[in-house]
């Protein structure tokens, strides 16, 4: 596979270098890896970037390579960017919902359980719906966004506590939370391991945190390739295994629990839409992925054998 560099500027409101970085890998740092693939940025459409996915010769971890530095990645991230946009509630079809324990092995970003003195960080907060959530609750949250835009909506129509930045960031003290969450924000960061070890830090003994990934080791991606809906290039910088994340947990100081498995049937429809948008011939199997139906029963198979296109894990201080 041979992969050429795109002109150093992005389409946008202004024209904004675009500068690349050489990564080594983000568990182990080798710097030995093998090509995996390439994808388009589909957020940009048809003249969207191709970026490629790396695998590393040591530890089997996958990650974008080479890839924008920290300072010029935001020109990929644009106001409606989905985790930045309000969240509208959905009625129930006919006010009947059949079978509602059905839907849970698949909801990761749920309220959790009370766990110490309930001080929680979401990080990576976007809109801040699941602060809400939480707050109603009885936790005392708190968000973290690099969105200034979002943070600034959290603080003043929310009312509730947020920081612009990363981690490690100055306002927040050691062992001040009971519970970190970073609801699909981990695939996100240059540098995971290092923000995983401060993550660590800010929790109280017996703090835990609560990671929710996109899994490149999944029946979807083996389906769909550079179609896959969880590839998300070049926004998604580590694209994390079962192995790999509790890999990167442990490295980081963490006891874990087991990997649970989550099904978004969603995820396998707009993957089958991206294969048939392409035009051409596509495979019939394809052409019925994009329905409900037949997406539901695919990925509670997916998620009975263990392959289902999204992680969820837990790591204890």
């Amino acid at each position: 596979m041979q992969f050429v560099l795109p002109p150093a500027t992005v389409r946008g409101p202004q024209q904004v270098p675009l500068r690349w970085e050489d990564a080594g890998c983000p568990n182990c740092a080798s710097r030995h890896n093998s090509p995996l693939l390439e994808a388009q940025d589909w957020m940009s459409g048809d003249e969207g970037l191709w970026f490629a996915v790396v695998q590393c010769d040591s530890c089997g971890t996958c990650f974008t390579n080479p890839r924008p530095d920290p300072a010029s990645i935001g020109q990929f991230y644009p106001p409606s960017y989905t985790p930045y946009r309000e969240r509208r509630r959905r009625r129930p079809l006919l006010g009947w919902r059949p079978w509602p324990r059905l839907k849970k092995p698949r909801v990761e970003k749920r309220p959790l359980p009370w766990h110490g003195r309930g001080r929680l960080l979401d990080f990576g907060c976007g809109n801040g719906s699941y602060l809400v959530e939480m707050q109603k609750r009885g936790w005392d949250v708190t968000g973290l966004d690099v969105s200034r835009e979002m943070i600034d909506r959290i603080r003043d129509e929310l009312g509730i506590r947020a920081y612009v930045g990363t981690l490690p960031h100055l306002e927040l003290e050691p062992e001040s939370f009971d519970v970190i969450t970073m609801w699909h924000s981990l695939e996100h960061v240059h540098e995971p391991a290092p923000l995983l070890r401060e993550a660590r830090r800010l929790l109280a003994p017996g703090g835990k945190i609560v990671i929710a990934v996109p899994n490149i080791d999944s029946l979807p991606f083996r389906w769909f390739g550079k179609d896959w809906f969880g590839l998300e290039l070049p926004r998604h910088l580590t694209h994390f295994t079962p192995s790999s994340l509790l890999q990167m947990l442990q490295r980081c100081g963490f006891a874990t629990e087991p990997i649970r498995f989550i099904r978004h049937a969603k995820w396998l429809r707009t993957s089958a839409e991206r294969v048939c948008s392409r035009g051409g011939p596509t495979p019939w199997w394809v052409r019925l992925l994009r329905y409900r139906l037949p997406a539901a029963a695919v990925t509670w198979y997916s998620w009975f054998t263990q392959q289902t296109d999204c992680l969820l894990a837990v790591g204890h201080r």
